[in-house]
């Protein structure tokens, strides 16, 4: 009987290891690829979410979160920084407080070397694309503990409600390949 228990649940420990969502099943992202599938989805991808945001489905949220799990069990995101190579975070006045003692700047200092302030929106964004923290090479971030909050929260999938998220989600279909895959999903399980 122990000897039963015993590999049954070894079993399961070591089957994670063999699964298609494991992380070294992961699929690396060619941002070519993509960025042609995204341009080519976008209006199809859009209208879908608009009708979603309109009449949401039952059950809508518990849906959203099963598919983000999904999605991030396929995604590599170190082999993508589509979001840090083309887009800018916005940086809130905590965020800059942060950032700046991590790197031992005064917060005057920091936004006058890497940030301006957009008028239009009333935000602190970087100054140029790809983001001056994304180490080209690995894709990694070197303030990735002291990262501004939209990046932590990026690419927002799992926020509730979904609907009050869709507008994000139109703009980042285009940018980021789990919220593409997500939008993929959830046309494959909605009808609207």
């Amino acid at each position: 009987m122990f000897i039963t228990c015993l590999l049954k649940c070894m079993h399961e420990c070591i089957k994670p290891l063999f699964s298609p969502l494991s992380k070294q099943y992961m699929e690396k992202v060619n941002l070519r690829s993509f960025k042609q599938k995204a341009r080519h989805h976008k209006k199809t991808f859009k209208r879908f979410l608009g009708k979603v945001e309109k009449n949401p489905p039952r059950g809508l949220d518990k849906i959203a979160e099963k598919i983000d799990a999904e999605v991030w069990g396929e995604v590599d995101c170190l082999s993508c920084a589509n979001c840090c190579k083309t887009m800018t975070p916005t940086f809130t006045e905590k965020d800059i407080k942060r950032i700046s003692a991590h790197l031992e700047m005064t917060p005057d200092s920091f936004k006058s070397k890497w940030l301006h302030f957009e008028k239009k929106d009333k935000d602190w964004v970087n100054n140029k694309q790809p983001c001056q923290f994304l180490n080209l090479k690995d894709n990694k971030c070197s303030i990735y503990i002291v990262r501004p909050e939209s990046c932590a929260g990026f690419p927002h999938l799992k926020k509730k409600k979904m609907t009050e998220y869709i507008h994000v989600h139109q703009q980042n279909v285009e940018y980021c390949p789990a919220t593409y895959k997500m939008v993929e999903r959830m046309m494959e399980r909605i009808e609207v």
